[in-house]
């Protein structure tokens, strides 16, 4: 089993125009779809698609339009009671792919709830091979909460990722050793953020087919005790770096329609490859095939196993100083 974590789920809004966005300008809505979402829910949905049993832990109460979606779409889940109903987010989704996303803070969460959510994951990993410790921390919730997680699972033989930004992943890396994960997964200004390098550069650097400098930041990382580095470079690709070496995938040619869940996309597809037991190159490989499938779908729609093209990923193998060797992964 696969065991998620969202502390700040949502309902996910999305407007889908037909012309560019403007400021000030009155539009009109070509579709409109609201979906169950947070990014450890995210994880949830493609991991269930994949057909991996999953189960997404959340606060929710019973009248909440969210559970009731998540049911609909047979994702399994263990709300902890809270006061208030999930936010909704909204997207705004233009024909060109640019989307722009407007988030509410969400409901504040009392210390009985949040202890509710340590308790069920502390219970739940038990039986879990992952534990995927996903997105921002509502009101009400110490931007420490997850490190002392990340503790609470290492007293289980599961393995634990996460994915977050800000005062909660500052929070976390401030705590490493003891609070690093086996799996991170920043994008590049997240990795900037960590690291004191910047985001932009990286993702510069990597679109024109350099990834030195995002694997020597994401080394400062594994160096400070964190097994695996997975950083989303958006459109420019992936890197992975671990203590066995360090690989670059760019994404195949896509149309892109909305960039709604490709980083939860790819933290999935890397899941689903580990417990296959693929090496580095080949979990690197699913990473960057979920997450550009992602992308390639309108609004908030998830990729299924249907949509994703491994052998389409080239994955370039640094792992040896000086060298370099490209292979391509098919699925």
């Amino acid at each position: 089993m696969i065991l998620t974590l969202t502390a700040n789920p949502s309902m996910d809004r999305t407007v889908t125009l037909d012309a560019a966005l403007q400021r000030g300008a009155v539009h009109r809505a070509t579709t409109t779809t609201t979906d169950p979402g947070g990014k450890g829910v995210n994880v949830a949905r493609v991991l269930t698609a994949a057909g991996r049993p999953c189960t997404a832990v959340l606060p929710g109460t019973g009248s909440d339009p969210l559970l009731g979606a998540l049911g609909a779409l047979g994702v399994r889940y263990h709300a902890v009671p809270t006061a208030g109903l999930a936010r909704t987010n909204l997207t705004v989704s233009e024909p060109d792919g640019t989307t722009t996303k407007i988030n509410e803070p969400g409901t504040a969460l009392t210390p009985d709830t949040v202890a509710g959510l340590t308790a069920s994951v502390r219970e739940l990993a038990q039986r879990a091979q992952w534990v995927v410790l996903s997105g921002s921390v509502p009101p009400g919730v110490d931007a420490g909460w997850y490190g002392e997680l990340v503790a609470v699972v290492r007293e289980t033989s599961a393995r634990v990722a996460v994915d977050t930004s800000d005062a909660p992943l500052l929070a976390l890396a401030a705590g490493f050793p003891r609070t690093a994960p086996d799996l991170i997964k920043p994008n590049a200004e997240e990795l900037g953020q960590l690291t004191g390098r910047d985001g932009v550069s990286l993702e510069d650097a990597a679109a024109q087919g350099d990834p030195t400098p995002t694997v020597e930041a994401a080394r400062i990382l594994v160096e400070q005790g964190v097994a695996a580095v997975l950083a989303t470079l958006g459109a420019s690709g992936a890197v992975l770096v671990t203590d066995a070496g360090a690989w670059f995938a760019t994404p195949p040619p896509i149309t892109p329609r909305s960039t709604v869940g490709a980083g939860d996309s790819s933290l999935a597809g890397y899941v689903l490859a580990d417990l296959d037991g693929a090496d580095g190159a080949g979990r690197l490989a699913r990473a960057v095939a979920y997450g550009s499938a992602a992308a390639a779908l309108p609004g908030t729609r998830l990729p299924t196993p249907a949509d994703v093209h491994v052998d389409a990923v080239p994955v370039r193998s640094l792992s040896l100083p000086g060298s370099s060797t490209l292979a391509r992964h098919t699925s």
